[in-house]
């Protein structure tokens, strides 16, 4: 497997870390992807952690020429029939996650079972994350997952609180709340890496997949 790295900032040196400690060929990193020549593209999967807009910019580029493609950017999830339906039509794998950490995605599991038992028993939820200044999207990704994974599974729509603060990696909890208790599940990144570690183990999974999944799907 061959990999293209879009978005070459802080996650994209983290990716290209992990190519390298896995013995994956890194083709190229770039700050515009369209500039990637179609030979190199037909050839790679994608990594793409760069900005909404960058990424609203570039889908129809990206389902078109690569691979197969891996999106950790988030903050687009407005147009998200219209991106599907790209790499749909294009035929190209796509995998996409507002969080790609494994221990992520373990939370959002766990979460939705606490859901299943808590239904009509009273509980009200919450949702808060943290992360650091530099994020452009408030609430993040993984927090409107997980209010999603909440109120379709409860049946309740959680308030989400969305804090920026220095350097944080990431930090989301889910709160339950009753007049007799109160559940709490939080999830703490130490750092990005977790981060990168998920998109390259998705990029592997790319590898015979065909059409559009979200990454929970493929490892739950």
């Amino acid at each position: 497997m061959r990999v293209v790295i879009s978005g070459y900032g802080k996650m994209g040196h983290m990716v290209e870390a992990v190519l390298r400690r896995r013995g994956i060929e890194l083709s190229c990193a770039s700050e515009d992807i369209c500039n990637v020549p179609d030979e190199v593209a037909r050839e790679s999967v994608v990594i793409d952690f760069t900005t909404p807009d960058a990424f609203r910019a570039n889908y129809p580029a990206i389902a078109r020429k690569f691979k197969a493609a891996v999106i950790g950017t988030t903050g687009w999830y407005d147009i998200r029939e219209d991106v599907f339906a790209a790499f749909e039509a294009a035929g190209t794998p796509m995998i996409w996650a507002s969080n790609f950490s494994i221990g992520v995605n373990a939370f959002f599991a766990a979460v939705e079972r606490a859901c299943e038992v808590l239904k009509g028993q009273g509980y009200t939820p919450r949702v808060d994350e943290i992360h650091h200044i530099h994020k452009l999207d408030a609430p993040s990704g993984t927090a409107k997952s997980i209010a999603g994974i909440i109120a379709d599974t409860l049946g309740e729509v959680p308030e989400i609180g969305a804090q920026r603060i220095g350097e944080v990696p990431g930090t989301h909890t889910a709160t339950f709340l009753s007049g007799v208790d109160k559940l709490t599940f939080t999830h703490e990144a130490f750092s990005r890496e977790g981060f990168a570690e998920g998109a390259v183990a998705a990029a592997l999974l790319t590898e015979g997949l065909q059409g559009v999944h979200e990454f929970k799907e493929l490892i739950l």
